[in-house]
C-alpha cells in the first residue's frame, strides 16, 4: 500500500461535535389538566395543542390521559372524529389533533442549523385503523421561517392493499416528495412501538429513524441517510409535531379514530460546529508554505485561525481569516506562510463561530526542504555560550532571526555578518537549553540552520 504524506491527505468529510445538552420529556401522569401539562413542557405560557374544539366543543378535549394496561402506565390518547372535526376552523378538507413545538417554545426545543436533534416517543395504533388514501400524518419534522409549508420528514399512514406506514421526505417546496421507507401497517396495530429519530440539521446532514416493537425489540421500520439536506437555506429552526392530521377527501374510507402516545423526549444531544471541512492541504512552494482548505457549507461561522508549531504541541497564531458566515455553497480559502520554520512545520485551523465556540481541524505537517534555503554553517554544535556563524557575505544589511523549537521568536536583527554573529552570542547566555533555528536573508537568498543550546 502506498504511504501518503500527512501534508497530502484530503479530509473527505468532517463534522465536529461538542457540548452535550439536556433532555426534555413529556410523560402522562393521570387524568385532568392534560393540555396544561403539554403546554408546560412544550410551550410554557402558550398553547402547544392544535385541536378542532372550535367546531366540536361538546366532545371536550381531544387529547386525554388514559391508563394503558399493556404498559401499566398512563398515555396520551388523541381523538379524531370524521364529523364534525376539522383543522382548527381554518381548513375544512382535513382535521388536526396535534401537539407541537414552535416559536414560543424554549430554545432547547428548537432545532437550529448545525445542531443534532433527537426525538424519541412511543405510540400505539389501534387494530383495524382506517387511514385516508391521501394522508394521515402521525409525526412531522417541520421548518419555521422561509420555505416552511411542506414538512421535511413525515410519518404517514396510507390506505392501500394492505395499508402502509410511510416515511416521506421533502427537500424543498418545489422538489416533490420522496418515500424513503414503506412498510405494512399490520405489525404496528394493537401494540406499542418506540420511535427513535436523529437529525443533523445541515445542507449535508444526516437522518436516522428506527421504530421497534416494545414487547420484543423487533425492528419494524428503519432508515438512515448520511448525506441529506435536513434544513432549507432560509429556515430558522425545525420542530416536531405528533398526533392525527388526516385528509377528509374520502370520508367514506374513514372512521372515528384514536392513537395513543407516551414518553415523548426531545434533546439537542450535541452542538455541531457549523462548518463542513472537505479539504485541508499544506505544501511547500519554493521558500514558502501554501495552506488551502475548502468548506462545503457554513452556518454562523466567524473566523479561521491559522496556527503553526515546530513540535506539534505548542502552537502560535499566524493569521486570522474571516469566514463566510452562512453559505451552502463551496467556499475556498488559502494562506501563505512566508517565513516557515527551517524543519518541521505543523499547521492546524482553529474554526470559530459567532458565539466564539471553536474546534480544531486535523494537523498537517510540512517538513521544510533545505533546497528552498541554503545551509547556514555554524559551530560548535551543541553550543554553550558562544557560536560561530560561517557567513561569507559583504552585505551590511543582512537580516537574521532566531526562534525556538516551539516557534517562539527569540530575536530579530540586521547588519553585517560580524554584527549578527556578535548579536547571537549576546543572546546565548539568556537562552534556555533546547533546539533553536536561525534564518538569514542576504539580498533575497535565504539561509537556514539550527543548533542545540546546552
Amino acid at each position: 500500500m502506498k504511504k501518503i504524506a500527512a501534508a497530502d491527505i484530503i479530509l473527505l468529510f468532517v463534522v465536529f461535535v461538542f457540548n452535550t445538552k439536556a433532555q426534555t420529556t413529556l410523560t402522562a401522569n393521570g387524568p385532568g389538566n392534560t393540555y396544561e401539562l403539554i403546554n408546560s413542557v412544550l410551550a410554557p405560557g402558550y398553547n402547544a395543542v392544535e385541536d378542532p374544539e372550535c367546531v366540536h366543543p361538546e366532545f371536550g378535549r381531544h387529547i386525554a390521559e388514559v391508563f394503558d394496561t399493556d404498559i401499566s402506565q398512563y398515555a396520551f390518547e388523541f381523538y379524531a372524529h370524521v364529523t364534525p372535526d376539522n383543522d382548527r376552523c381554518i381548513n375544512f378538507d382535513r382535521q388536526r389533533v396535534e401537539i407541537k413545538t414552535y416559536d414560543a417554545s424554549p430554545e432547547s426545543l428548537k432545532g437550529r442549523p448545525g445542531e443534532i436533534v433527537n426525538y424519541k416517543w412511543r405510540f400505539k395504533i389501534p387494530v383495524g385503523f382506517k387511514p385516508s388514501s391521501s394522508f394521515t400524518h402521525i409525526h412531522q419534522v417541520k421548518a419555521v421561517g422561509g420555505d416552511e409549508d411542506q414538512p421535511i420528514f413525515t410519518l404517514t399512514v396510507r390506505k392501500g392493499t394492505p395499508n402502509k406506514l410511510e416515511l416521506i421526505y421533502v427537500a424543498n417546496g418545489t422538489s416533490g416528495t420522496v418515500k424513503y421507507a414503506i412498510v405494512n401497517l399490520a405489525p404496528f396495530e394493537g401494540t406499542w412501538v418506540e420511535a427513535t429519530e436523529q437529525v443533523f440539521l445541515s445542507a449535508n446532514g444526516f437522518y436516522n429513524i428506527y421504530i421497534k416493537r416494545v414487547s420484543d425489540n423487533a425492528t419494524l421500520l428503519s432508515y438512515s441517510n448520511n448525506n441529506i439536506s435536513t434544513i432549507r437555506p432560509d429556515n430558522n429552526f425545525v420542530r416536531p409535531k405528533w398526533g392525527i392530521y388526516r385528509s377528509l377527501n374520502t370520508p367514506a374510507d374513514l372512521r372515528d379514530e384514536s392513537i395513543r402516545f407516551s414518553l415523548f423526549s426531545i434533546s439537542e444531544g450535541a452542538v455541531v460546529l457549523p462548518v463542513q471541512l472537505v479539504g485541508f492541504n499544506a505544501s511547500q512552494k519554493k521558500a514558502e508554505i501554501l495552506l488551502n482548505w475548502t468548506t462545503s457549507s457554513e452556518f454562523n461561522t466567524k473566523t479561521f485561525i491559522v496556527e503553526r508549531s515546530a513540535d506539534g504541541i505548542r502552537y502560535e497564531t499566524l493569521a486570522t481569516l474571516p469566514a463566510a458566515g452562512n453559505t451552502q455553497q463551496q467556499k475556498e480559502y488559502s494562506f501563505v506562510d512566508k517565513k516557515p520554520l527551517p524543519t518541521n512545520n505543523y499547521y492546524r485551523l482553529k474554526q470559530t463561530d459567532i458565539n466564539d465556540q471553536f474546534v480544531y481541524s486535523d494537523t498537517r505537517l510540512v517538513k521544510f526542504s533545505g533546497n528552498a534555503g541554503n545551509s547556514l554553517h555554524l559551530y560548535p554544535n551543541p553550543v554553550s555560550n558562544k557560536i560561530q556563524l560561517d557567513i561569507n557575505s559583504t552585505n551590511r544589511n543582512l537580516l537574521l532571526t532566531v526562534s525556538s523549537s516551539e516557534g517562539k521568536n527569540i530575536c530579530n536583527m540586521s547588519g553585517s555578518a560580524g554584527s549578527l554573529n556578535a548579536g547571537v552570542n549576546q543572546q546565548l547566555p539568556n537562552m534556555p537549553a533546547g533546539m533553536y533555528f536561525i534564518q538569514m536573508h542576504d539580498a533575497g537568498v535565504r539561509y537556514v540552520g539550527r543548533f542545540y543550546k546546552q
